[in-house]
Formats: structure tokens, C-alpha cells, sequence
């Protein structure tokens, strides 16, 4: 399975879109667009590069149309659903009912939602890792600070170094909720922008751990995961994902502020169609259950 573009791709995925605009240093979205054929896609890095697939692929089947996508975070691409500056947002995260309620209030709309693809949150290791599986409450104690060392599961005597993301992101949401149920990180977390910055931490740290989504997990090894001691270590992949056997399944999000209409209707259908469901493979993570 294709895993990745260049990283090269990825940077300039994280940091522009399909059809080059100015955006701000800030990472503030163009507004939605008022162009019939102009659609704007916002939000999850962990998206991006499944997103800017998607909309070359649709552009080139529907000459004229414009998709523009960029990154910044699922709740980058939340503030400007809920602003109005962009027609789609994107999100590896599911909204919360605050922000669901800004939306409505906002836009007089309801908020959306679309599940789009699957993704198995990976946890990152360094190749020379020895080791091969991990329990949920293990990876919460590591990353809350309560596991300092990787003798204590396992590994070698030295001291775990940990990278995650920033608290904008979806990813670094989820991992709070469903790993440490809404615990502080250790302050020794090392925060970075984006999962190909924590893939390339973890690549360059022997005794790094990091976590992402499975479509970044080129060039580390991704570990097996235990709901619990008694469980079965689970093998992050298509199977697991969609049988929801993989502890860390989660779903990808599409939200609109109201039902999509227009042209931003007809590229949320399509990326649900078989054509769309099929790219999401080739970029690494999952199609949706049938």
C-alpha cells in the first residue's frame, strides 16, 4: 500500500493548497468561496494529504472546478467552519456539542457531519526499537509522565522521549481523550506541528515515541496496541480498522454548516463514491466499512 507522497509534498500540503492562494502566516482560511465552482476544505493535517488527492483527482475529472485545501488542524478548520471562511471543514476528530452550538448560532445552520475514511491512530517507534506491543494503560502512563524509562515496559534502560502534537490538532484530542481520558500530557511532551514532524522525530530518536495517523508511518515502526492486559495485541490495519478490533480506530470528518449544496455537495458525494472511496488506500489510510 502506497503510505505517503515526498515529504516534500506533505510540507507543502501542510502549508498551502491544491490551487495556490495567499494565506496568512497565521494560518487564518480565505472566505468560503462565493464562486459556484470554488469549494474550500479546511482543517486536520492528518487529512491534508488525503484531501489534496481527493480534490486533484476530482478536479482533473471536472475541468473548471476549483478545490482548495489546506491544513492547520481539525480545530483550525473548526473555527473557520464556524466563522464562515471555509464551505468544508476537515476533521479527525468528531465536533463537540459546544462547538456544534457555535455553528448553529453562527451560521443559523445545523452542523453536518460526514464520515469520509478510517484511520487507525498509529504509535510511532524508532526502527531499532525492540519492541513490538504496547497496553493502552502503558502508552497513558508514558505520556502522562508516570513511565519515564523504556525498562519499565519492556525495552532498555534509558529514558523515553516523547513527541506529540499541538492542541489544536485533532489527533493530539483524540489521543487525550481515549489514551489518557482527559489527563494533562507530561510537560516533557515535545509538541510539533503536524505527524510528519513527529514521524521525522521519532525517525531521528532511537528512543522516541510519537503517535499519528497510519498514513505517515513510513520509515518507524508502528506497535501493536492491547485494549488491556488480557487482550490481544492488534495489528494496526484495513481489517482491524474496520472491524473496530484496533483499539485506536477512529473515524475522518467532513462537517458542513447545513446539508452541502452546489458544488460542494457534489465533491462530498463523490469522495464517498467507489472512485473516491479508492484513492484513500493508495494515500494509506482506510475506506469506509461496506
Amino acid at each position: 500500500m502506497s503510505k505517503l507522497f515526498t515529504l516534500a509534498f506533505v510540507a507543502l500540503a501542510l502549508s498551502g493548497c491544491t490551487r495556490a492562494t495567499p494565506t496568512s502566516g497565521s494560518g487564518s482560511s480565505s472566505a468560503a468561496s462565493a464562486d459556484p465552482s470554488s469549494v474550500s476544505v479546511k482543517g486536520s493535517d492528518t487529512m491534508v494529504i488525503l484531501g489534496q488527492r481527493w480534490a486533484e483527482t476530482y478536479m482533473a475529472q471536472n475541468p473548471g472546478v476549483t478545490i482548495q485545501v489546506t491544513g492547520g488542524g481539525s480545530g483550525t478548520g473548526i473555527a473557520a467552519l464556524i466563522n464562515g471562511t471555509t464551505d468544508i471543514c476537515q476533521s479527525s476528530r468528531a465536533m463537540k456539542d459546544p462547538e456544534k452550538t457555535e455553528v448553529q448560532a453562527k451560521r443559523n445552520a445545523p452542523a453536518i457531519e460526514t464520515k469520509v475514511a478510517l484511520d487507525a491512530l498509529a504509535i510511532y517507534v524508532n526502527q531499532k526499537s525492540p519492541l513490538k506491543e504496547i497496553t493502552i494503560a502503558q502508552l497513558s502512563k508514558i505520556y502522562k509522565g508516570e513511565i519515564k524509562s523504556w525498562k519499565e515496559v519492556g525495552g532498555p534502560n534509558h529514558a523515553i522521549i516523547l513527541y506529540g502534537r499541538e492542541n489544536n490538532s485533532g489527533t493530539y484530542s483524540y489521543f487525550k481523550e481515549h489514551v489518557l481520558e482527559n489527563a494533562d500530557f507530561a510537560a516533557a511532551t515535545q509538541t510539533l506541528a503536524g505527524t510528519s514532524a513527529v514521524v521525522d522525530a521519532v525517525k531521528g530518536d532511537e528512543f522516541g515515541i510519537g503517535y499519528g495517523g497510519i498514513a505517515y508511518s513510513e520509515g518507524v515502526h508502528t506497535l501493536s496496541v492491547k485494549k488491556d492486559d488480557a487482550s490481544p495485541a492488534v495489528v494496526p490495519s484495513l481489517a482491524t480498522a474496520q472491524n473496530s478490533t484496533y483499539p485506536l480506530s477512529r473515524f475522518l470528518f467532513f462537517y458542513t454548516a447545513g446539508p452541502a449544496t452546489g458544488q460542494a455537495k457534489k465533491f462530498i458525494d463523490w469522495t464517498l463514491s467507489p472512485a473516491g472511496q479508492a484513492i484513500i488506500e493508495k494515500v494509506g489510510y482506510y475506506p469506509l466499512p461496506k
